[in-house]
């Protein structure tokens, strides 16, 4: 029995890397740190925010890797001659990826109160109707 792929189906031409998209995103290794919400701010904006209390702004960095949104979180060990009885505030690195549908754009960051705002805004393609005139071939 051969395996029907989502990209190889008949009705989808020209969407092979779909199914890579989704094996990227699935692979993308996102643990549960840090915690963030994705917020659709109108029909054509999101905007994600990730819970980044403790980081400053130099700590962070945001790039654009083919079509995928990554958020890195690196602080500065601080804690040499400091002696901690409890330490339950997180300290490590993180990295985040969000696979982005062609034509959303990243727009501006924004820190507020440990919280990193970043906004994301999906450019409306114009409707386009074309029509293909038919030959008539009389061999």
């Amino acid at each position: 029995m051969t395996k029907l792929t989502l990209g190889a189906h008949p009705f989808l031409l020209g969407f092979e890397q779909l199914e890579r998209l989704v094996e990227r995103t699935a692979k993308s290794g996102n643990e549960g740190y840090p915690p963030y919400n994705i917020e659709q701010t109108s029909e054509t904006s999101y905007r994600i925010t990730l819970a980044v209390a403790g980081f400053a702004e130099a700590d962070l960095s945001i790039t654009v890797e083919d079509n995928q949104l990554v958020i890195r979180g690196r602080q500065a060990d601080d804690s040499a001659g400091r002696m901690f009885l409890h330490r339950g505030i997180a300290a490590r690195q993180f990295q985040r990826s969000f696979v982005l549908a062609d034509g959303v754009d990243v727009g501006e960051a924004i820190m507020e109160n440990g919280l990193l705002h970043v906004d994301l805004k999906r450019a409306v393609p114009e409707s386009v109707v074309q029509t293909i005139k038919i030959k008539r071939n009389d061999t």
